[in-house]
């Protein structure tokens, strides 16, 4: 039942037409089936059976043969069956047969790797699934919320996301952020009142969506539509949906794609040279269609799926969670870090210091409102809030609250109007200079004065003095109310007075200094984004050992365009006082500069930034739209998982750099060497059927790639895709791969007089044992190549697949390839040979290293972060 798809879901025509917003509570009840006490389990699980899951997202579960087949999309492959479906008619039917059991061996191996990595990830994500708040059996559980059915009560709060479309019930101070369905920007405030009938649904005031997110405020409301069938699901995926390709992916995408067409543009020479002046039309389209299937990498998905599901899974081991396995290789070219600051660099244990009034000294009134504020607060419950009401309890049995205008990102303070025993008045509580635009008047020891340009900056200062300690600051105002209204709006905060100041304290958390200094060792510079001002950023960068290049603050930026951004970006270290829309604007002038960008935190303001970032992280104590954004969850709280993952990426940049490498110049080179010979021998090189088996056995050997040990020294700096470094390593070490093949072939032609069988069996034991064994070169940039060590799977798949290539040609098996028995001083050439190989190969790696960092010098130091050295 997981799989069933929106066609097939059995849609209730009476619900998917019934005008929710427009209905009565008692109508939107009834229509639905259900009550204010919400569904049974029993009839909960036969709609969930009726509707499908409430997962927009999940990829339909489809019969492991049709994903086999899937494998056989493959154009070369196609292209390989139809030549043996010819070859069978045309009278070999052996070769056929071959042909087919090497091709179903290599699709064989290719989908079972797939689907491995596949279950490796979903038993990931399996880990951090997303619950909501059900009224089931008559009480609240918290529940997948792929288990939510249409007719479910479910309960709201700040931080949630919307888990199914649903019509309010009843709600309190409910604003919802819709930017993942409609891009406004800033909260939408719903209301559980009937909606005009006339209105669309995606403007009823008393409708949620799927994938929008709870910003401040309370609300039960009834689910209506899940899954496909919800809004979100109509025009997106899910807010946890990530582009389809990362950078990476595309740059292996086009050069594969640009591999395939020079390759076939090189196989129809070879194909037209054999086939017009030197052999069989049926045998030469075999031997150009096999030599194609040899020189494309088509293990390159493979090889990538198994390089990223092995990082995925080291990093759980370590206490992270990778939602999406393909970030771990933007990981490995992030270069740069920005995250929030509190819950992220600091504990998020946030203590109340100071309760100050307007003159600097400790007063009750200051902390009595404060306490008044963050009590009646319904909305958006913050460390602060908490940190007031754990600092001391204070009687306030003798006050009432009448309403609240709650916090949001603009404003940057919250109101709650109270009845006391002095009368009805407001009180707000937020960032000192939200707080002194509105206040008139200040407190001072009980008078009412002025708040004048003298005042004004006296509390300045005092402001100034805590930040610099490392204090994060709060104002606190309040004004008595003379009205009989019940009601409050943004506009009754005004001419208020202000009480005074009240400051926290956040330490760093232990592990963040020593992860500061890991990322700078690996090349990757932390800037800081944070709602907070610049002197507590400035006390916390202190206090981890961050250098402070330069500070923006939120205003600074609303004055620069684009352009100019991404002019003085490269320079700053804290930005402050920052808005999330302001925070994107700063990741995508980094993004402009060549920068790969990384984002941390751990609140509602800092989920679009998760999800702008290249690279996306969260923390557990995050709220779910924050973690439902990114791409990594870090499960403990220490840091440096974060540089672990920094050197998984570019191990799995490293790894899957290998396989390119080694396949590029090994095909290049047996390009090279197929023209040549085609052109002056009177059959071919070697057979179709070898060289498909070759194409496996080569293939095989490289499988353990993943698994290799990777230099210390390569993963101390960013790694991303670089073209030109792979186009020069494979016009150098392509052609020496051609010499060695063409001493081989005077050899054989020259020294054994060589038959065309022995040739054939003779070219194709060299071309196994120097393209697997010269992997241990190619590796590693180490001279000598044995200093660096393989892993022992690398080691025993190479030396298995080598001797299985020299002693296969030896066997019974061995005739069924077109095989001989070479003679004994052929091993004795070959040996020579191979060393010979690995000489050469070690030597021109030396000079092309050292040229290659003569050129990366030269280089400015944007073009530097795009480049990839091996």
């Amino acid at each position: 039942m997981i799989g069933k798809s929106k066609d097939t879901q059995a849609r209730d025509p009476k619900i998917v037409n019934f005008p929710f917003h427009s209905a009565t509570e008692t109508e939107v009840l009834a229509a639905l089936g259900t009550t204010r006490q919400g569904l049974t389990s029993p009839e909960a699980s036969v709609r969930l059976v009726k509707f499908g899951p409430n997962d927009v997202a999940r990829i339909r579960q489809r019969p492991i043969i049709l994903q086999f087949l899937d494998h056989f999309k493959n154009f070369l492959v196609i292209i390989l069956l139809l030549a043996a479906v010819i070859s069978a008619f045309t009278g070999g039917v052996i070769s056929a047969v071959i042909i087919i059991i090497i091709v179903l061996i290599s699709v064989t191996l290719d989908f079972f790797q797939e689907y491995k990595a596949g279950h490796a990830a979903d038993l990931l994500r399996q880990k951090i699934i997303t619950k909501a708040t059900v009224l089931r059996d008559g009480k609240e559980q918290e529940l997948p919320i792929f288990e939510l059915v249409p007719g479910d009560i479910i309960s709201l709060s700040a931080g949630d996301i919307v888990p199914a479309d649903a019509r309010m019930l009843t709600g309190r101070d409910l604003f919802v952020n819709q930017s993942a369905l409609t891009g406004e920007p800033y909260p939408v405030e719903k209301i559980p009142t009937l909606s005009d009938p006339a209105k669309a649904l995606s403007e009823a005031e008393n409708y949620i969506f799927l994938g929008t997110s709870v910003v401040s405020g309370t609300a039960t409301a009834v689910v209506t539509k899940t899954g496909p069938d919800t809004e979100f699901g109509s025009v997106a995926k899910t807010l946890v949906a990530r582009p389809p390709e990362t950078e990476f992916e595309r740059g292996l995408k086009h050069f594969s794609y640009l591999m395939t067409q020079f390759i076939f543009a090189l196989v129809v020479f070879v194909f037209f040279v054999n086939a017009l002046f030197k052999h069989d039309v049926l045998d030469s389209l075999l031997f150009s269609v096999a030599l194609a299937v040899g020189m494309v990498p088509e293990l390159l998905p493979m090889i990538l799926s198994l390089n990223l599901s092995k990082g995925a899974i080291s990093m759980s081991e370590k206490g992270a969670i990778v939602k999406h396995p393909a970030s771990i290789q933007n990981f490995g070219s992030m270069d740069i870090l920005c995250t929030d600051k509190t819950g992220t660099l600091t504990e998020n244990q946030i203590a109340l210091v100071h309760h100050l009034d307007t003159e600097g000294n400790d007063s009750e009134a200051v902390l009595n409102y404060s306490y008044i504020n963050s009590i009646f607060s319904s909305g958006l419950k913050s460390p602060l809030d908490e940190a007031v009401l754990r600092f001391r309890h204070l009687d306030i049995n003798d006050c009432s609250k009448m309403d609240e205008i709650p916090f949001d990102f603009v404003r940057r303070r919250e109101s709650v109007v109270a009845v006391t025993k002095d009368g009805v008045l407001i009180i707000s509580k937020g960032a000192p200079e939200e707080i002194l635009s509105i206040c008139s008047s200040e407190d001072r020891g009980g008078k009412i004065q002025p708040l004048d340009d003298q005042a004004r900056n006296r509390i300045q200062q005092i402001y100034h003095d805590q930040s610099t300690q490392g204090f994060r600051t709060l104002a606190v105002c309040y004004r008595f109310l003379k009205t009989a209204q019940t009601a409050f709006t943004v506009a009754d905060e005004k001419e208020m007075v202000l009480s005074g100041l009240i400051t926290f304290i956040d330490p760093p958390k232990e592990s963040t200094r020593e992860s500061v200094e890991l990322l700078a060792r690996s090349g990757i510079e932390l800037k800081i984004l944070t709602g907070d001002n610049e002197l507590v950023t400035r006390k916390t960068c202190e206090l981890i050992g961050l250098p402070v290049k330069g500070v923006l603050t939120g205003a600074d930026i609303e004055h620069l365009d684009l352009e100019a951004l991404a002019r003085v970006v490269d320079g700053v270290t804290i930005f402050s006082r920052m808005t999330p829309v302001q925070k994107n604007r700063v990741m995508n002038a980094l993004k402009r500069n060549g920068h790969v960008v990384g984002f941390m935190g751990d609140g509602i303001n800092d989920a679009p930034s998760i999800r702008e970032a290249d690279v996306g992280i969260s923390v557990a104590n995050a709220v779910d739209i924050a973690k439902e954004s990114a791409d990594i969850i870090l499960l403990k709280n220490d840091l440096r998982i974060l540089h672990d993952g920094v050197i998984e990426g570019r191990k799995t940049v490293g790894n899957t750099m290998k396989y390119i490498l080694m396949n590029t110049s090994s095909n290049f080179g047996n390009m090279f060497s197929v023209a040549g010979a085609s052109l002056f021998l009177p059959f071919l090189p070697m057979l179709p059927i070898q060289i498909l088996l070759n194409n496996l056995l080569y293939s095989i050997s490289q499988v353990a790639i993943p698994s290799d040990n990777v230099d210390p020294s390569y993963t101390e700096t960013p790694k991303t895709w670089d073209i030109r470094f792979i186009k020069d390593f494979t016009i150098l070490f392509g052609p020496l791969s051609s010499i060695f093949d063409f001493i081989t072939f005077a050899i054989l032609l020259y020294i054994f007089d060589a038959s065309p069988a022995l040739f054939q069996t003779s070219w194709f034991i060299e071309s196994i044992c120097t393209q697997t064994l010269i992997v241990f070169v190619i590796r590693t940039r180490v001279v000598p190549f044995y200093k660096s060590k393989p892993s022992w799977q690398l080691v025993v798949c190479a030396g298995t697949i080598t001797a299985v290539g020299c002693i296969l040609p030896l066997t019974i098996l061995g005739t069924f390839f077109g095989f001989v028995t070479p003679p004994t001083a052929f091993f004795g050439a070959l040996v020579c040979l191979v060393v010979g190989y690995v000489l050469i190969v070690e030597l021109g790696k030396v000079w092309f290293y050292r040229r290659y960092s003569s050129f990366i010098d030269k280089k400015t130091p944007i073009e530097k972060k795009t480049t990839v050295s091996v």
